[in-house]
Parts: structure tokens; C-alpha cells; sequence
């Protein structure tokens, strides 16, 4: 029996106070072996998120079967109020059905998809939104600026730059040579980038990005989701072409842009910690996140490609390597 009317009835309709949401997927199942440090890593992960995102973001944390340490942990900085979302699955359900999950849930009009080894710097946030404010058409933003993500570029922003809708040009960016060597290395090899090293930079109304991006951590237009992301679950546990699948594919069936920040903002830490992740943190507490504002993208910007945007990828490459000579960066 329901005695009396649930307030809620009578309540305004509900204004958001968020435009932006991070999401981190973890999986720590245990503290040895490859997963000794993983924890830790994570930890570094969530605070700096957490010290380089303005008052505009939320902050979601997918739990996809980690041990009780790490559980009771995410529970805290919930109850805390530092994560404004907690999802928890007691089995390993997948990376990407745990973050596609989380990222159609939310309402924002920007989702940033992170891999829990990722650590951010202060002004982030403010050059991510800045591209995609400033350059209309843009689909997906990396704050990892690398200059070898030119297998990432989709058929649509190479053939604005054919076209000359976009300016190009292969540009020396001294800055990004450190952070881009510690990124390839993280991986484990043994890269030292030449000083006459160039990035593809492309330019819109004055606002420069990088060409293509990784997909260790992107930043994606929300409406991606449930326009060219793949309906059905994935059923992967990582990698075997999920990510290709759920997150790099879409963007270019979605005809917009892939882009990485001008400079990099974000590193890559592995499985260990080492003294320099803490040192960065260090710095991101000495500064405030630059607050931002909400925008909108204009309607109908996303025009989903027909089946043959495998070939528009084929064939705007050869041309943008005949015409800009894809060996000029090296």
C-alpha cells in the first residue's frame, strides 16, 4: 500500500552541473607478479585526475572484479565525495564492455575513456575542450601528444586536409620530444626521438592539434555512443581488436576528426611506479584546474559513412602521403 505522492513528482526537472566525465576502468584481481604495483599506479591515476579537472567534471570509476584492498579503497573516495560514480562487477566482465557501459550512462557532453596507467597533467582538460570547442568537426582528443598515431587518423580528417579545409604542415615541437620518448618507453623499448624531429600538426582558424591519436586515453563526443559504437557486447577480456572496434573505428564512421593536444598532457606509466609519477603529481597540486564553460556541438554534425569508408581510409592516405610526404616528419 502506498500511503501519500512521491515529492520527486513535484520537483523542477533536473539541471546539469557537469559537462565533462573521466572514466576509469580497474582491474587489480591481486598485489603480485605483473599486478604488484597496479594498485599504486592506479591511485596516481585517480589523483591526478582529480587535481587537474575543473568544476565542470565528474569522475566515474568502474570496478570490473578487483581484490577487497582495492574495493574498500574506491568505496572510500566515493564516501569521500572525490568520485562522483562507483560501479562495481564481482566478475571481470571486459575492458570494453566496462567502459562503453559506464560511458552510455553518462550525460555529459564529453567523456574522457582512460586505461588506469595513464597520468594527467594540469591544463588537461582545458586543451582537450579547447580543440573541441574551437574546431567544429572534431571527434576524439588525446591529451597524448605522439607524433606515430598516423595509423589512428581517420578518412575524414585526412581528406579535409587534401582539401584544404584543414592547414597542415610537419612542425619541430621540442616540448613534446621528452614526454613523447618516456611514452614510447613506458612500453619497454629503447626510443631516443631526433632533435630534427617534426609532428604533423594541422590548424583550424588559428587552434593547432596533432594529427590522429592513441587510445590509451581519449576524450570522445558523447553522442558517439549511440550513433557508430557497436550495440552488441564485446564479450573481450582486452585488446583482440576491441579497442579498434569500440572506440577508434566509430570516430571515423562518424565522419569527424581524430586529433591528439598541440602538446602532451598525459604520460603513460606502466605497471611499476617510479619517483618521476610523483614528482608530477607534485606539480599538479601547486596549481588550480582553469575552470571552462559548456558549449554545444552544432546538430547534425555526426554523418555516419557508408559501408565503404574502408576504402575513403585507403585512399585519402595515399594521397595525403603523396602530397605530404609522410617521411618529411623523421
Amino acid at each position: 500500500m502506498r500511503i501519500g505522492m512521491n515529492p520527486q513528482k513535484y520537483m523542477a526537472n533536473i539541471e546539469l552541473q557537469s559537462f565533462h566525465r573521466v572514466i576509469v576502468v580497474v582491474f587489480v584481481p591481486e598485489e603480485s607478479d605483473y599486478y604488484k604495483d597496479v594498485f599504486e599506479v592506479f591511485k596516481l591515476c585517480l589523483k591526478s585526475i582529480q587535481a587537474t579537472t575543473n568544476s565542470l567534471a565528474r569522475i566515474t570509476i568502474v570496478n570490473n572484479a578487483c581484490h577487497q584492498k582495492v574495493t574498500e579503497y574506491i568505496n572510500k573516495e566515493y564516501i569521500q565525495g572525490t568520485v562522483d560514480c562507483v560501479i562495481h562487477h564481482k566478475e571481470n566482465i571486459g575492458k570494453m564492455d566496462a567502459l562503453i557501459g559506464a560511458a552510455r550512462s553518462s550525460r555529459e557532453t564529453l567523456v574522457t575513456l582512460t586505461d588506469t596507467d595513464i597520468l594527467f597533467e594540469n591544463g588537461w582538460q582545458n586543451a582537450v575542450e579547447h580543440i573541441f570547442k574551437n574546431i567544429p568537426k572534431t571527434g576524439a582528443v588525446s591529451p597524448v601528444s605522439v607524433r606515430t598515431a598516423l595509423h589512428y587518423v581517420n578518412s575524414s580528417t585526412l581528406r579535409d586536409i587534401v582539401l584544404k579545409k584543414l592547414k597542415f604542415e610537419w612542425k619541430a615541437i621540442p616540448k613534446n620530444i621528452f614526454a613523447f620518448d618516456r611514452f614510447k618507453n613506458s612500453f619497454g623499448h629503447n626510443y631516443k626521438t631526433p632533435d630534427t624531429a617534426k609532428w604533423p600538426v594541422i590548424s583550424y582558424n588559428g587552434v593547432q592539434a596533432l594529427l590522429g591519436a592513441d587510445h590509451q586515453v581519449l576524450t570522445v563526443r558523447r553522442e558517439l555512443l549511440f550513433l557508430t559504437v557497436p550495440i552488441e557486447p564485446s564479450l573481450i577480456l582486452v585488446a583482440k581488436g576491441s579497442e579498434r572496434l569500440y572506440i577508434d573505428q566509430p570516430v571515423d564512421q562518424a565522419s569527424l576528426y581524430r586529433l591528439s593536444t598541440y602538446t602532451n598532457y598525459a604520460h603513460h606509466m606502466g605497471n611499476r611506479v617510479e619517483k618521476w609519477m610523483y614528482d608530477l603529481q607534485n606539480e599538479n597540486l601547486k596549481s588550480t584546474p582553469v575552470e571552462t564553460s559548456f558549449f554545444e556541438f552544432v546538430k547534425g554534425g555526426c554523418k555516419i559513412s557508408s559501408r565503404r569508408y574502408r576504402v575513403r581510409v585507403r585512399f585519402f592516405t595515399y594521397l595525403f602521403k603523396k602530397i605530404y610526404n609522410s617521411e618529411s616528419h623523421k
